[in-house]
């Protein structure tokens, strides 16, 4: 007899909502109600759904896959590319607590921006994106 489960892993994977997801819908033309939206509860914490679900709902979070050159001078003024995913949202990019200048989308995939000054040593570098910031551990070193 042969088992109906699938002898390899689900690609889409159930996931458990850990907070309150509502949705916001404007008001239909010509219902008679004043103009706005009107918000209603789509799942309840602890309800578990595909995750393609909430991929449809939430963007997901740019990456930072390399920092090209990842070295430069600590008085600041290197052109780095950054390559990775979903970096089409980012609006700006801190050398540890200092924000880099000049920056410039390319793609989905590169932007470049320009390192401020800094001290001797590595430091985390940190795209803010509209889905939330995401760092490359000690991805630049001012030598």
């Amino acid at each position: 007899m042969k088992s109906a489960f699938p002898s390899a892993a689900v690609p889409d994977a159930p996931m458990r909502i850990t907070e309150d997801v509502y949705e916001t819908k404007a008001y239909g033309p010509g219902d008679g109600r004043p103009e706005g939206s009107r918000r209603h509860l789509l799942y309840q914490a602890g309800t578990v759904v595909p995750q393609s679900e909430i991929d449809r709902l939430f963007a997901p979070a740019a990456t930072i896959a390399s920092v090209s050159p990842a070295t430069g001078t600590a008085a600041g003024g290197t052109l780095v590319t950054i390559k990775g995913t979903r970096l089409d949202g980012v609006s700006a990019v801190n050398f540890g607590a200092k924000p880099g200048t000049e920056l410039t989308v390319v793609s989905a995939t590169e932007l470049r921006v320009k390192t401020p000054s800094g001290t001797a040593g590595a430091v985390d570098v940190v795209a803010a994106a509209d889905s939330g910031n995401v760092t490359k551990t000690g991805g630049f070193t001012y030598s």
